[in-house]
């Protein structure tokens, strides 16, 4: 599992992130599972709900591939 220290550490470098980066990642994110989310959607979203997207997704990546 991961430390509180590695998660705190994420979540600083996804908030310093602006829009188009964030949706970015989140349209090239490549795990155990695929996000599947139109670009009109992404964009109809805000960057405090696209952060907690990307952030989730990364989490539940990590925590499968251990």
């Amino acid at each position: 599992m991961d430390s509180a220290q590695n998660l705190e550490r994420l979540a600083r470098s996804i908030s310093s992130l602006n829009r188009d980066n964030i949706e970015k990642k989140i349209r090239n994110f490549k795990g155990r599972f695929k996000l599947d989310f139109t670009e009109d959607y992404l964009r109809g979203l805000t960057v405090d709900r696209l952060r907690h997207i990307l952030f989730a997704a990364m989490v539940t990546n990590r925590k499968k591939a251990n």
